[in-house]
């Protein structure tokens, strides 16, 4: 599997995160598509089905990520 350049995971969950913290009835029909055509890349970039788990494989390829399990942690 292609392995995408950690600059271009940082940049998508960057993304992914500022478009999640509007709240749902700012979001228009082009925030929304953003946003999952932002979880679909990252889903591809790290292998994984959902954008929880491409979130989590995501942050373990950045430079300086804990090798510890974070999966009890909440997102």
């Amino acid at each position: 599997m292609l392995m995408a350049h950690p600059a271009v995971l940082k940049n998508l969950i960057e993304q992914y995160e500022t478009l999640r913290v509007l709240p749902a009835e700012e979001g228009d029909e082009e925030v929304q598509r953003r946003m999952e055509d932002i979880a679909y890349t990252l889903c591809v970039a790290t292998g994984t089905s959902d954008i929880d788990a491409a979130l989590v494989a995501a942050r373990h390829r950045l430079p300086g990520a804990r090798v510890e399990d974070d999966s009890l942690l909440s997102v």
